[in-house]
C-alpha cells in the first residue's frame, strides 16, 4: 500500500471550492491525466456525506492512505432522494461539497448526477484504487471493477459506530419527545380556557 501524506491538494491550507470542486467530468479528467504524468496514484471514493460525522472524516483519511490524490464523488440531491427517500438529503449538495473542501485529505470533489450511467465516474477516471464500504458492491461486482475499470477495490470497515441515518433518527425522536411534552403542558391550559368560555355563555 502506498502511504500517502494525508494532506489535500498541494497546499492543505487551500480549501477554496474553485480549487477542489470540478465543474464537470471533462475538466476533472484533464486534471487527473496531468497528475498521472508524474506517476501519482489516484484514489476514488463516493458517497452522500450528508450530516457529516466523525465516521466520514476517518473514512476519508483512511482512503487517502491508499494513494496520492483522493477524488470524492458526491451524490446529487436528486440521486440521494432516489436512493434514500424524499426526506434526504438533509444538507443541500452545494453545502456538502463545500464542506469536503475543508477536509485536508480530500483533493478533488465532483457532483454525481442522477443522469449518469452506472459506474460512469469509475469508468471515466479509472482510479488506481477504488474505496468502498462493504454494502456497496457484491463480490462479483468487485471482480468486474478490478478487471475492467480500476486497479484495485479496497473495502473499508465502518469507521465509527454512528451513521447519518442514526443521527437523523435521533433528531426526529428527540424532536417528537419535545413536541409531546409541549402538547401535554398545553392541554390543561387549553381545557381551562375552553371551560371558561363555556361558563361565560
Amino acid at each position: 500500500m502506498n502511504q500517502g501524506s494525508g494532506l489535500g491538494i498541494f497546499d492543505p491550507r487551500n480549501s477554496s471550492a474553485e480549487c477542489r470542486i470540478a465543474s464537470d467530468l471533462e475538466s476533472l479528467e484533464k486534471k487527473i491525466a496531468a497528475i498521472r504524468v508524474f506517476g501519482h496514484k489516484i484514489v476514488l471514493t463516493m458517497g452522500t456525506f450528508d450530516l457529516a460525522h466523525i465516521g466520514h472524516y476517518r473514512y476519508l483519511a483512511e482512503a487517502k492512505q491508499h494513494g496520492d490524490f483522493l477524488v470524492v464523488g458526491v451524490d446529487s440531491d436528486a440521486k440521494t432522494r432516489a436512493r434514500k427517500g424524499p426526506h434526504r438529503p438533509i444538507v443541500h449538495e452545494d453545502e456538502r461539497m463545500e464542506l469536503l473542501c475543508h477536509v485536508r485529505s480530500v483533493d478533488f470533489i465532483i457532483l454525481k448526477s442522477d443522469s449518469w450511467e452506472r459506474w460512469e465516474l469509475i469508468k471515466r477516471l479509472r482510479p488506481d484504487v477504488l474505496i468502498a464500504t462493504a454494502e456497496t458492491y457484491t463480490p462479483e461486482e468487485v471482480q468486474q471493477l478490478e478487471s475492467d475499470f480500476c486497479g484495485r477495490v479496497v473495502v473499508l470497515d465502518p469507521q465509527a459506530t454512528t451513521s447519518t441515518t442514526a443521527k437523523v433518527r435521533k433528531i426526529l425522536v428527540e424532536g417528537l419527545d419535545r413536541f409531546k411534552r409541549k402538547v401535554q403542558d398545553l392541554i390543561p391550559e387549553v381545557l381551562d380556557k375552553a371551560l371558561e368560555e363555556v361558563l361565560e355563555k
